[in-house]
């Protein structure tokens, strides 16, 4: 199983990272976790245009799904013809948001790229990944993810604020993919996203092998961020990178 950061910028893309997006492999099979602001065109730097086999969105905001409308052109009108759909896993709702992206009416030939499934809490089976799903603490449904496969488990909390779902979903997790948008601060708004040391705190608990603080702002110093979360987690600890590749074995 192997993990590669395609973008990890914070609510929109920064200078030099798309908004949230990353590529898990296993067999053969790819499967991206997230298509934000950005993502289809750092994507084709890692994986072939039409080498994806499912997409699974953790929630609607722009900033995680958007670039499949991108998506759902490039495959509808290539030279060689329309692209056979593929899965999309995503909250209710998730056809008609991107749909509607088009215009009013949307075009539904573009959505036919795809065959939507809508996400519960619970556990289900995408590909060679046994997936355990459940809700987060956000303005709008959204989920966190637990991959595993062959003994070797991955954690994405997508975006969160504090709820004890997080720690619960990354017990025991070897890597902890944590959104940390916020640094401390007198003003950080409840329900909305993690601070690096809460994502750290939440990694402590969980006992997880290796952090890997994402979702980063822009305007934060990476710095920041790290320093934060040292402070509350003493395993090995990443702030992700477009690139970065993790190879879970």
């Amino acid at each position: 199983m192997r993990l590669t950061v395609v973008g990890c910028s914070g609510s929109f893309p920064g200078p030099d990272s798309a908004a949230s997006c990353y590529l898990l492999e296993a067999d053969g099979f790819r499967l991206v976790v997230d298509m934000g602001n950005g993502a289809l065109g750092a994507l084709q730097r890692f994986a072939p245009l039409f080498g994806i086999d499912a997409v699974v969105l953790s929630h609607l905001h722009a900033d995680h799904c958007v670039d499949l409308y991108s998506y759902s052109v490039a495959r509808a009108y290539p030279p060689a013809g329309p692209q056979p759909p593929i899965p999309v896993y995503g909250p209710d709702g998730a056809c008609e948001r991107i749909g509607l992206i088009h215009g009013p009416g949307g075009d539904p030939g573009l959505m036919k790229r795809f065959t939507f499934e809508t996400l519960t809490p619970g556990a289900m089976r995408i590909g060679p990944f046994d997936v355990t799903l459940a809700h987060m603490n956000h303005p709008v449904e959204t989920f966190g993810f637990r991959f595993a496969r062959a003994g070797r488990s991955l954690v994405y909390t997508g975006d969160t604020g504090e709820t004890e779902a997080v720690p619960a979903l990354a017990r025991d997790a070897d890597v902890f993919l944590s959104e940390a948008a916020y640094l401390d601060g007198p003003d950080v708004p409840p329900n909305l996203h993690l601070t690096a040391r809460q994502a750290a705190g939440y990694a402590n608990r969980a006992n997880v092998g290796r952090l890997v603080l994402t979702h980063l702002q822009p305007w934060n110093a990476a710095d920041d961020a790290r320093e934060e979360a040292a402070s509350a987690f003493a395993g090995e600890l990443d702030l992700a990178v477009t690139g970065q590749v993790i190879d879970l074995g």
